[in-house]
């Protein structure tokens, strides 16, 4: 499937910073599943970007800048080209050892409701860390709503399990959570996701997890939609929680009245729909006054 993502961030600021740094996770990485035909990071100002891999393989691309004005936009696009894999990955970039990824958070610490949940999901499999992980995904997707606005970028995987409602991000954080918990290390992934059809109300920035099964490797689950990934789903970072995998943070030094959007559009590039990346009204669309579904920005 080749898929168009176009990603808009806009800062505006009341009074301009005297100064601006931010990292960009906004470059998918190449993998066996996934090859980027073209993409283009923009600036609205007049700033260097500067491209570097991260521990975890991440492409990330920073600037810093200073008096940067009342208004900042940064724009991501480009061609992704994915295929049916299974929810298995290979062909990542792997630089960090396995037990990494076994280390909690404190966004991805289980307490003792996300203890018992999990332990109950294994028991229930059929003896084998792959079947407890099927369970446990089946399980988080029923026991969290999918709510936009229910939580924010700082809620941890504990207050949205006991909530019962989140977005994605906090979602898989609970996904993470339980799977760490049994000793299967996981992770988290920021991509996106062409949902045609779909029921969800944030169609584009998505989040999920990976946990890594010996004879397998790694292998993708997706909580919010209650299922593993496809060829509708882009990779684009790896880290332990949302806070490694952000899309867009940074920080601003002075300055008042910041307000965040983001706008993300994504749509199918082959023949059938090449009109809908002739005609981005047609694309799916969705913009937000904070995040949608995963963090998109930070402070």
């Amino acid at each position: 499937m080749r898929l168009f993502i176009q990603h808009s961030t806009r800062y505006r600021y009341e009074q301009a910073p005297r100064a601006i740094i931010e990292t960009l996770h906004l470059t998918p990485s190449a993998c066996d599943t996934q090859s980027t035909q073209d993409w283009h990071l923009e600036v609205s100002v007049d700033a260097l970007l500067s491209r570097s891999t991260d521990a975890f393989g991440n492409i990330v691309h920073t600037f810093s800048l200073e008096r940067p004005g009342q208004e900042i936009e940064i724009i991501a696009c480009g061609t992704v080209e994915t295929d049916g894999h299974n929810g298995v990955v290979s062909g990542t970039n792997e630089p960090l050892p396995l037990p990494v990824f076994l280390r909690p958070t404190d966004r991805t610490r289980a307490d003792n409701a996300i203890a018992s949940a999990v332990e109950a999901a294994q028991t229930a499999s059929d003896g084998t860390l792959l079947s407890a992980a099927h369970r446990w995904n089946k399980a988080v997707h029923e026991a969290i709503q999918f709510e936009v606005h229910a939580t924010d970028s700082g809620t941890l995987a504990s207050e949205a399990f006991s909530a019962g409602s989140g977005v994605c991000q906090d979602l898989a954080h609970v996904f993470i959570a339980g799977a760490r918990h049994l000793g299967i290390p996981a992770r988290y992934i920021s991509g996106y996701q062409y949902n045609d059809g779909g029921s969800r109300d944030d169609q584009a920035g998505h989040a999920w997890a990976e946990v890594f099964i010996q004879g397998l490797g790694w292998v993708s689950f997706d909580p919010t939609a209650g299922r593993s990934t496809d060829e509708t789903y882009v990779r684009v970072a790896v880290g332990l929680d949302a806070v490694g995998a952000a899309p867009v943070r940074g920080a601003a030094y002075g300055g008042t009245g910041e307000t965040l959007s983001v706008d993300v559009s994504v749509a199918r590039a082959d023949k059938r729909s090449m009109a809908q990346t002739m005609h981005p009204q047609s694309m799916i669309h969705r913009s937000s006054d904070a995040t949608s579904g995963m963090t998109m920005g930070g402070r």
